[in-house]
């Protein structure tokens, strides 16, 4: 189990930054055979994700939303997110294949979704919380005095993709 990290942190991270969430809406929770399938498919590629380090993966958070679980996924790339998902030998695709074939046969009882931002900035705060989110996919650093309020921390730019905060606490 991780640990708490105490005080005031923040993420950081040089280069390309993608955030990714994918979920599915169960509409008809009493047909299992056909949510279950995609619901346990997702751990597989999350596992083949997080054990192939050239992927692009950064990260992931598991999540649930009022419809049925979701992810967010973090990525070092927009083109080696979108190469996973049409790689024919990758678990996404065959899980996508009888995806479809089961929403078919069934039109409307599971849905799936997903949205993608390729992120120019981002701003972040964690007080006191176990590592999640972009500082667990990224790298965390602590929130130095300059940077204390949200505000200053987006407008400098020291939380974007492009510019890695500095480690030292201030």
């Amino acid at each position: 189990m991780s640990r708490v990290v105490a005080g005031r942190n923040t993420h950081a991270y040089d280069g390309e930054l993608v955030v990714f969430h994918i979920g599915m809406q169960i509409n008809r929770w009493w047909r299992p055979d056909l949510w279950m399938p995609a619901f346990l498919a997702m751990p597989r590629m999350l596992r083949e994700l997080s054990q192939d380090p050239e992927s692009g993966f950064l990260g992931y958070e598991l999540l649930m939303g009022a419809g049925g679980p979701y992810v967010v996924q973090y990525w070092s790339s927009i083109e080696k997110l979108y190469a996973y998902a049409s790689e024919p030998t990758a678990e996404h695709r065959p899980a996508w294949s009888r995806f479809n074939k089961a929403a078919r046969s069934a039109p409307g009882a599971v849905g799936i979704w997903h949205e993608t931002f390729q992120v120019e900035r981002a701003e972040s705060i964690y007080v006191s919380t176990k590592p999640m989110g972009l500082p667990k996919a990224t790298r965390m650093v602590p929130i130095t005095r300059n940077h204390d309020r949200a505000q200053a921390r987006f407008a400098d730019g020291r939380t974007s993709a492009s510019t890695p905060i500095p480690s030292s606490p201030g």
